[in-house]
């Protein structure tokens, strides 16, 4: 059954803005300057939409931005909810439901994550090429159709991982390639937790993005993520780890991300 926050909220994006939205973005921490660059922006509050959650972390604004990225029609969700915030892993169903409704089949992710490869360090990117849900929670437990049994083999599609790798090629960008492992947060991993992640294959950490590939894929959109590089991870450099580095170097990585955003849109990238 259609939610009707999603038809609501849907409604309030396009009287703002009816445009033929193909592709969204979900913005991470210290990423939100991607948005700037949408022209012909409408900018909608997370608390004007209906069923919308409020992020409580202080690097993500909370809002829609309907427009043109390169000339696509595009929305951005300028920041997330986490499940560390609320509890709940389906916490940004409705926001993926409503690009769905909106006409988007492409789901664009990015996040700010820890590196488990020292040659992939601080400010670099990481495209991801698969994911471990360490946490073991799922956006679909509760679900009760029979579309809650999601294939995750395909989760993120080779042909936009292909795109963008030309995209960063063409934008002379290092792209890095490897798994993404989520940890539920809000607490950073242990030392001990850093070592079991690289024995069992896991190249970069986190504490998002994988609820909402499951949900890209239950909404059936095609789905690519990269990581921003913001840090080692715990017990690499025996430094302590904090939002605060986080925040300092989301943006380091998220002008490199633009580039190869605003290249893979202006080829088409997408299709």
């Amino acid at each position: 059954m259609t939610d009707d926050r999603v038809q609501a909220a849907a409604a309030m994006v396009r009287e703002a803005n009816d445009l033929p939205y193909s592709v969204g973005l979900i913005l991470g921490s210290g990423l939100g300057a991607i948005a700037d660059a949408v022209t012909d922006a409408v900018r909608i509050p997370y608390a004007d939409l209906p069923g919308f959650p409020i992020s409580r972390v202080s690097s993500h604004s909370g809002e829609l931005v309907a427009g043109r990225l390169e000339g696509v029609p595009v929305i951005v969700l300028s920041g997330r909810v986490h499940f560390y915030e609320t509890g709940h892993p389906a916490s940004m169903r409705i926001p993926i439901a409503t690009l769905a409704a909106l006409g988007c089949d492409t789901l664009l992710i990015t996040n700010a994550a820890g590196s488990l490869r020292t040659e992939v360090g601080p400010g670099e990117l990481m495209l991801i090429s698969d994911h471990i849900a360490f946490s073991g929670i799922n956006p679909l437990i509760g679900e009760t159709s029979e579309d809650r049994f999601v294939g995750m083999t395909g989760a993120y599609d080779a042909s936009l991982r292909a795109a963008l790798h030309a995209a960063a090629e063409r934008e002379g960008v290092a792209l890095a390639t490897g798994v993404y492992m989520w940890f539920s947060g809000p607490s950073f991993e242990t030392p001990a937790e850093i070592r079991f992640a690289r024995t069992i294959g896991a190249d970069a950490v986190g504490m998002s993005t994988v609820p909402e590939v499951i949900l890209g894929r239950f909404f059936r959109l095609r789905v690519a993520a990269v990581s921003t590089i913001t840090n080692f991870a715990a017990g690499m450099t025996g430094a302590e780890l904090s939002h605060e580095e986080t925040k300092r170097l989301g943006p380091v990585g998220a002008a490199k991300l633009q580039r190869i955003l605003r290249r893979f849109f202006h080829d088409r990238g997408w299709r």
